[in-house]
């Protein structure tokens, strides 16, 4: 074996093992495991605060957008006033009443409307009526009537259903010069006047006018409402959130109204507020972004359409989370569409304060669990220590016990290829003649006390020279058998270069017949020379049929696992009531998929695998070599078809099938040719009784007989071109071994293609067979 590739891949696995020693160090530990505790303390605590952070300003999102739809549906029912009252007020300035009904009408007309200031009808002629409310919010009518002195203002009260005159002045008042008055006889229709603060009352309001048309299209009177917007602030009084601010605005900037209790300075100049007129640092900041900045949009352009929309603001007393959303919007065909915004400013502060409080928390709970994690990180290195010494003990009296393990006989173990409950098998190469083998080596455990270990060391003494005195080149040869000083036991046998019946169909599908003919025959020599020694195999199935390659000859068969082969006189004298065997179930057995290469071994004596058992040996009957034939019989249809004769979904159905059910057509089921000898032959070896089958001899007579023309012969030409074509894709086989609770069983399996450096010029198959380890009553 060469060693460049084996020490090539130590060089690649050295990093990983360095790495994996020093986390595995007592130092290692000793920083790891506080490292990890802290690392997933402060994991914890990102991911704390940022799940605390989004659902603080997802809750207050929620609140504020709440909010400004609570303080829309409060304003736009504030100005929706407007409607009635102007409906009552084009009825009273077409109607002919006297004007005491008619002030009284207005004055009902006004009375219970929030945020209503003053309500006005300006005759062409100049007189006017108006309805207004006092500071005390005490209603009071107004006739205002000009003469040849000056304008005559008379203001009265309304108690008893009659007019009480309160106050009267002369002056220059002139209604149809006012700017409402104007406006509605350039709009000929109803428009709402920018904020302004009023003249006489130092209030802002705001003004909603309309001119009234008679029949003729002449103008009958200027109808006005004037909104005291300082009213609408009740609407704003209270915060959502602890901390937070709320005004009402223009896209102008103009301060319409504020959730603060303190009146400006700048109010009593009887000038609009802006934001700079209150002082507030937070709503200074928040005017300076760029968002409010795009308010200076005209309604016009889809702006006062939008969604509230969440910003974060930066102010030197701390930072905001900000809403922005539309009061009032667009009223269709109405100049002077209202574009008023609602901004609230929450603290982050007071929305981030249970966050703050988890800091707190998961930093003290942090430092505790480092703590504990350092003085467990402590007893783990201490033990560490400890162990890392027994090991080094421990390690250097296993290394002796390798180096003599490895030494059985004259033959050295080189690599191990499987492993299972019953034992291992190795590749090795003999000292001296530099043969390679395949060795098995049995656990030497399995006897419980002296006498049974003597029973299982004869035993495998019979056994192995049983398979020694074979001499068909069909059957696997022994080289060498041996108990090890430990009182393990070990088979030395050929390496195969080939592969299984089985895998050989499911990797190329079903085979050629004159093919299948020459494999029968080799079989059947095998099997007969077993026979002729009185020894059954029962367990003939594709798995245990390898093709290979022996020197310059191919598609030379071996036959596998002779582990359990029984002496006739063996199994005669264990049957103690022997009875029909195909008019009965079989023996109780554990349901379990049909799978062709699952042993299946039944309560007493039965054991085989359910797709090629023969009907008396699953019935438990009395055995006889042909049912053996039985099974190649059913690997001859395997090879022929690909399937299987009886199919099932469990074990249980296929041997019941196999007792019971007549045998199918194989014709149908092979694609090419097919000679009816052939096919004769291989319905008598699945002949339900074993009276009815041919011997192996005698079938291997029988297949050498068959005529098969020249262009469907296989001949050693096709069978050398064949194996030319598959020597690249050969692969090796490894043998894992697995127990059954009586024998060891060494299944093959499949190996990647290798470097030549590592598998050798030729790679083999390793083929080994079941170790039976429990004595059968003599």
């Amino acid at each position: 074996m060469s060693e460049a590739p084996q020490s090539s891949t130590v060089d690649v696995r050295k990093p990983p093992r360095l790495v994996a020693r020093s986390l595995a160090s007592p130092a290692g530990v000793l920083v790891i495991l506080p490292a990890l505790v802290l690392a997933s303390g402060v994991v914890v605590l990102l991911l704390g605060r940022s799940a605390t952070r989004e659902t603080a300003e997802t809750m207050a999102r929620h609140q504020l957008v709440a909010q400004a739809k609570a303080v829309e549906h409060d304003v736009a029912f504030a100005l929706a006033q407007a409607d009635p009252v102007l409906a009552t007020m084009r009825t009273l300035a077409n109607a002919a009443m006297p004007p005491s009904d008619a002030l009284i009408r207005l004055r009902d007309a006004v009375l219970g409307r929030p945020a209503v200031y003053n309500a006005t009808i300006a005759f062409p002629s100049g007189v006017m009526w108006g309805a207004f409310f006092d500071d005390a919010r005490v209603p009071h009518v107004l006739e205002s009537r000009m003469g040849d002195t000056g304008t005559v203002r008379t203001s009265y009260t309304v108690k008893n259903g009659a007019l009480v005159k309160v106050s009267a002045r002369t002056d220059s008042y002139d209604a149809r010069k006012r700017p409402y008055y104007e406006a509605a006889i350039d709009a000929r229709q109803r428009v709402w006047l920018p904020p302004r603060v009023f003249s006489a009352s130092g209030k802002t309001g705001l003004t909603v006018t309309e001119p009234v048309y008679g029949p003729d299209q002449t103008l009958v009177a200027v109808i006005s409402i004037d909104f005291d917007v300082a009213e609408l602030s009740a609407f704003l009084r209270e915060a959502p959130l602890a901390g937070a601010r709320t005004v009402m605005f223009t896209a102008d900037g103009t301060i319409l109204a504020s959730s603060s209790a303190a009146v400006p300075r700048a109010a009593l100049e009887k000038r609009l507020l802006h934001h700079a007129d209150f002082g507030d640092a937070a709503l200074t900041a928040l005017f300076a972004t760029d968002e409010v900045a795009r308010l200076r949009l005209r309604a016009s352009d889809g702006f006062a359409s939008i969604e509230p929309r969440f910003l974060h603001v930066a102010a030197p007393d701390g930072d905001y989370l900000a809403s922005i959303a539309v009061v009032g919007g667009h009223r269709v065909g109405t100049p002077g569409a209202l574009e008023w915004y609602l901004a609230t400013l929450v603290p982050e502060s007071s929305l981030l304060g249970a966050m703050h409080r988890l800091d707190r928390t998961s930093i003290i709970a942090s430092l505790i669990a480092l703590a504990i994690a350092m003085a467990v990180a402590l007893v783990f290195a201490w033990n560490l220590v400890r162990m890392r010494r027994a090991v080094g003990a421990a390690r250097a009296e296993a290394r002796t016990a390798v180096a003599h393990a490895k030494q059985l006989g004259s033959y050295r173990l080189v690599e191990r290829l499987g492993i299972g409950g019953m034992g291992e098998v190795w590749r090795a190469e003999h000292q001296l003649l530099a043969r390679r083998a395949a060795i098995k080596l049995v656990r030497n455990d399995l006897a419980t006390d002296p006498a049974h270990g003597r029973h299982i060391k004869e035993r495998f003494r019979r056994e192995a020279q049983t398979l020694a005195s074979m001499r068909s080149r069909h059957t696997i040869e022994l080289y060498d058998y041996g108990v090890t000083n430990d009182g393990t036991f070990f088979y030395v046998m050929e390496l195969l270069d080939g592969l299984d019946l089985a895998r050989l169909v499911d990797a190329h599908g079903p085979l050629p017949a004159a093919r299948v003919i020459k494999i029968l025959t080799q079989a059947c020599q095998s099997l007969a020379e077993a026979h002729a020694a009185g020894l059954l195999h029962r367990d003939i199935k594709p798995a245990n049929l390898v093709l290979c390659v022996a020197a310059d000859e191919v598609d030379i068969i071996k036959v596998l696992d002779f582990g359990i082969v029984h002496h006739v006189a063996e199994i005669v004298s264990r049957e103690i009531a022997p009875r029909e065997p195909l008019a009965s179930e079989p023996p109780p057995v554990t349901a379990m998929p049909a799978d062709s290469n699952s042993r299946l071994t039944i309560e007493g004596t039965v054991v085989g695998t359910p797709g090629y058992i023969a009907p008396e040996q699953a019935s438990s009957g009395p055995l006889d070599p042909r049912g053996d034939v039985y099974s190649l019989g059913c690997v001859a249809w395997f090879l022929l078809t690909g399937t299987e004769v009886y199919g099932g979904a469990t074990a249980v159905e296929v041997v019941r099938a196999h007792i019971h059910q007549p045998i199918p057509p194989l014709r149908p089921l092979v694609q090419g040719w097919l000679p009816v000898d052939l096919a004769v032959l291989i319905e008598c070896c699945l002949a339900k009784h074993p009276i009815n089958r041919p011997g192996a001899r005698e079938l291997a007579t029988a297949l050498r007989d068959i005529e098969i023309p020249a262009e469907h012969a296989w001949t050693e030409q096709h069978a050398a071109s064949w194996w030319a074509e598959q020597r690249v894709g050969i692969p090796a086989v490894e043998a894992e071994v697995i127990s059954d609770n009586s024998r060891v069983v060494v299944v093959q399996h499949e190996l990647a293609a290798m470097p030549e450096a590592q598998t050798g010029s030729n790679a083999k198959t390793v083929v080994v067979r079941s170790i039976s380890v429990t004595p059968d009553p003599d």
